[in-house]
């Protein structure tokens, strides 16, 4: 508590008759009120205000303005309290209303605020004057507002008149044209209606011919179901024909079947018992060993046919041996046969001619091409007899070629089909043989 209000009575305040504040007025006193209430000390803190004493300011004066309130109506100590913060704060006001000369140039509300918590004399007449200066802003407020609203009135009023007179006149103007729009349509409604009348007349003769023709559909339908039964008689007659043919022909060729089949063990029974009777070596000679000659020296093989190396024939000769492997340079063969064509139509003709040259010499074939540089995987046609391959990334197809003859066990027969000197090379010394790709393009133009 402050030495002003703790040295002093508080004076008689009047509860009968005490005038009621404006609502600006009472928010000033309110704030005045949250203000001073976070400067007491904690026993000076009347008991209803404690709860919002550790509150902001702001939020004192928004959630207990009623508590205050009604702590400065009733609590006489605390209103001094705040009337001696509003002394410190506002000291020449605080001295103008006890001189009982307000300034005349001060906000009428906070000299009424400041009147209420100082209580000198003739306050209450200041409290009705701000509320009298409240009511005279609030009329004269209102006949601003009274005038602007009847202008606004008047000028809608001018503008509803000209859009009544421009409806009106669109109004007219549709009138008019829906007159001759009705007009029209009744024309068409006679010249519809008389259509109608025809293509009545029209579908009535329709109906008529209609009727005579589902009739002859319907005897012709019955004819049709007759002569449709009796083929499926003759079919089923047929069919029983052909069964009994075909048993016949079963039985008979079973007969002839166990007939050849007796014969046939009895041949091979009589040959083994032959052997075993006669009880012969093996054969350690041939006759031709017998006769005199020279025989040739050793040398690194057997010769071959003297047949050029792109010659088809060759090919054919290779492709023959037993469980022989063939390996295509696929793009080598391509580039060379048909380069001008897309990679994929290359490679669709190269596949499919390896697949006719599987079907015909049944040798397992490998066809590999070039992936090295691809981004993904290629769609490519299969073909049945035809293993296609491509190489991995970072691997060629000619590094994928040798791999594979590499792979293959000593003894089996391999032939690599390249023009590429360095493949052939590589392949012969695994143990394949090579062949240039102009002799599988022979082979399958031939083909």
């Amino acid at each position: 508590m402050t030495g002003a209000a703790a040295g002093r009575e508080p004076p008689e305040t009047p509860a009968i008759g005490a005038p009621v504040l404006p609502e600006q007025v009472r928010l000033r006193v309110v704030a005045l009120a949250a203000d001073t209430l976070g400067a007491l000390k904690a026993e000076d803190v009347p008991p209803a205000l404690r709860p919002f004493a550790r509150f902001t300011p702001g939020k004192r004066a928004r959630l207990a303005a009623t508590p205050l309130a009604f702590a400065l109506a009733g609590d006489a100590q605390f209103r001094l309290q705040v009337a001696d913060r509003v002394r410190d704060g506002l000291p020449d006001l605080a001295a103008a209303l006890d001189a009982g000369t307000p300034p005349a140039a001060a906000d009428p509300f906070d000299v009424a605020a400041a009147a209420y918590l100082l209580r000198p004399a003739g306050w209450a007449q200041l409290v009705e004057a701000a509320a009298e200066a409240v009511r005279l802003d609030g009329a004269a407020a209102g006949d601003t507002r009274a005038l602007e609203s009847v202008a606004r009135l008047q000028d809608q009023l001018a503008g509803t008149r000209t859009a009544a007179r421009e409806e009106a006149k669109r109004l007219r103007g549709e009138l008019a044209a829906s007159r001759v729009e009705v007009r029209e349509l009744r024309q068409r409604l006679r010249e519809a209606t008389e259509q109608t009348r025809r293509a009545e007349a029209a579908a009535d003769e329709l109906r008529d011919a209609a009727q005579g023709r589902r009739a002859q559909d319907i005897r012709a339908a019955s004819l049709a179901d007759a002569e449709q039964r009796r083929l499926r008689a003759r079919l089923v007659e047929a069919e029983a024909a052909l069964e009994t043919a075909r048993r016949t022909a079963r039985e008979g060729r079973a007969v002839d079947d166990s007939r050849l089949r007796l014969l046939l063990d009895t041949v091979l029974d009589a040959a083994a018992g032959l052997r075993r009777e006669l009880a012969l070596r093996p054969v350690e000679v041939r006759p031709a060993d017998t006769v005199e000659a020279v025989a040739p020296g050793p040398s690194g093989g057997a010769p071959e046919r003297a047949l050029a190396d792109d010659d088809p024939v060759r090919l054919d000769h290779l492709v023959e041996v037993p469980q022989v492997h063939l390996l295509v340079d696929g793009y080598n063969v391509t580039k060379e046969g048909y380069g001008e064509l897309p990679l994929e139509s290359q490679r669709r003709r190269l596949v499919g001619g390896l697949a006719a040259l599987s079907a015909q010499t049944k040798a397992e074939v490998t066809c590999v091409f070039d992936g090295a540089d691809l981004d993904g995987p290629v769609p490519s046609s299969a073909a049945r007899g035809v293993r296609v391959l491509f190489s991995p990334a970072g691997v060629t197809a000619d590094e994928l070629i040798r791999r594979l003859v590499r792979a293959e066990p000593q003894g089996r027969a391999v032939v690599v089909v390249s023009s590429d000197r360095e493949v052939a090379d590589g392949v012969r010394r695994a143990g394949a043989r090579s062949v240039p790709s102009t002799a599988l393009l022979r082979r399958l133009d031939r083909s």
